[in-house]
Order: C-alpha cells, then sequence, then structure tokens
C-alpha cells in the first residue's frame, strides 16, 4: 500500500500526464502551500498537512477527502464529533466491523441510510 505523499504524487501526476495545470506548483498554489511544502509531502519528508488542505488537495485531485485523510492517519472533524457523542458504541461497532467482509459493512451502511431499523 502506497503511503500518503507516494499516493498524492501518483494521483496528481496522472493528471499532468494530460493536463498540464496538474504540475506540482500549479497545484500548490490553487491548494494554498508552497511549491516546495507539496514536493516534501509527496517525497514523505514531511508529515501530511492540516485536514483543511487535505480536503482542498483531495478536491483537487478529484480523490475522496476521507480516503486521502486515512492515510494521513487523520479522520475528518466531521466525523470526530458524530464519534465524541458515542464513543464507546462507535469503537464496538468498529472493532466489529474490522474483519467483516465489504458487502457486509456495504449492507450496514445501506440499512443505516435507509432507516431500515
Amino acid at each position: 500500500m502506497l503511503g500518503f505523499g507516494d499516493y498524492v504524487r501518483k494521483a496528481r501526476e496522472a493528471l499532468v500526464e494530460t493536463d498540464l495545470r496538474f504540475s506540482l506548483r500549479q497545484v500548490a498554489q490553487r491548494i494554498d502551500v508552497e511549491p516546495a511544502y507539496l514536493s516534501k509531502v509527496e517525497r514523505g519528508l514531511v508529515p501530511p498537512p492540516s485536514e483543511a488542505t487535505i480536503v482542498r488537495l483531495a478536491a483537487e485531485l478529484g480523490e475522496d477527502a476521507d480516503v486521502l485523510l486515512a492515510m494521513a492517519g487523520k479522520v475528518s472533524s466531521d466525523l470526530q464529533a458524530i464519534i465524541l457523542r458515542r464513543p464507546k458504541q462507535f469503537a464496538e461497532l468498529i472493532r466489529q466491523l474490522k474483519n467483516a467482509p465489504n458487502h457486509a459493512i456495504l449492507k450496514v451502511v445501506r440499512e443505516v441510510r435507509d432507516g431500515n431499523w
């Protein structure tokens, strides 16, 4: 599995092959960081950036923000707030789902989303 920086670099480089607007400099400018900093992030020389920067980067690259946050070892602040309301229940739920197959997790998500209690 790729680390955060490697994943971001590969995603950006795949885009720059067909669109020069995804050069390191231009992406850095659009997400409001210095190009040297983004380069260091991509090379794994500095820790992943803040949640806000990761969310901007995900939007810029067409990636899922929650996936990039997870790769960076972070959880979005909205999810943190949800978990903090019932930490024991969410911890138990996540632990129970840890080894569940994807189809089982998707079933739970659909049931919750659809209100099928």
